[in-house]
């Protein structure tokens, strides 16, 4: 699972908390274009929508501030009309109207955060991931190790289906990768891939 592309459509004031719920997302081996932060003096909604056209999903991000926004209605037609796949994140059954409506996402738990981001990789997951009987869901991230002289990268697989993934979180057990040349090792939520610690080589 390398190089598929991700477009997160938003409404502008939700920026912080869209950047918030793929801070981890953005770790794995995908590009992830978050719609605000595509924006700047040089770019226009053309490239925007070539973004869209080029990607294997769409995020919408459904708030009551993306209601009433051109923007996000646009850029989910588009998918749609594109023929790629959207997946809603949404705070609300109401929000979810329109085209997708009927559409299987994840709801905005705000006082569960990282079962939010938990439904988020699922769906992405489930979307991204090849089909048929032999295929594995195994995704990564590649990361610098961070002791002191250590020149190696850390890879942190993740084989586990999502399932397995909430009952170890659910059980505080977290996901471990040790650095091949130092022997430190580095922990993450199962359920966020958030980092949670990380144990020195041992003397």
């Amino acid at each position: 699972m390398t190089g598929e592309q991700v477009y997160v459509s938003h409404a502008p004031p939700d920026l912080e908390f869209v950047q918030k719920l793929f801070s981890t997302v953005k770790n794995l081996p995908f590009g992830v274009h978050i719609a605000l932060e595509e924006v700047d003096s040089n770019s226009t909604r053309d490239r925007l929508q070539s973004r869209i056209a080029d990607s294997d999903i769409l995020v919408a991000v459904l708030t009551e501030r993306s209601t009433d926004s051109r923007w996000v209605n646009q850029e989910i037609g588009y998918a749609r009309a594109e023929g790629i796949p959207i997946f809603p994140v949404y705070a609300a059954d109401r929000h979810r109207g329109g085209f997708i409506a009927d559409v299987e996402g994840a709801p905005i738990e705000r006082d569960d955060p990282s079962r939010t981001i938990f439904e988020l990789l699922t769906g992405l997951r489930r979307h991204l991931e090849p089909l048929g009987p032999l295929s594995v869901p195994n995704w990564f991230m590649r990361f610098p190790c961070t002791t002191d002289g250590c020149p190696e990268q850390v890879v942190l697989e993740i084989d586990a289906p999502q399932s397995k993934l909430w009952k170890r979180h659910r059980h505080g057990q977290p996901l471990a990768a040790t650095c091949e040349g130092c022997g430190g090792t580095y922990y993450f939520n199962p359920a966020t891939l958030g980092f949670i610690r990380r144990d020195p080589p041992a003397q």
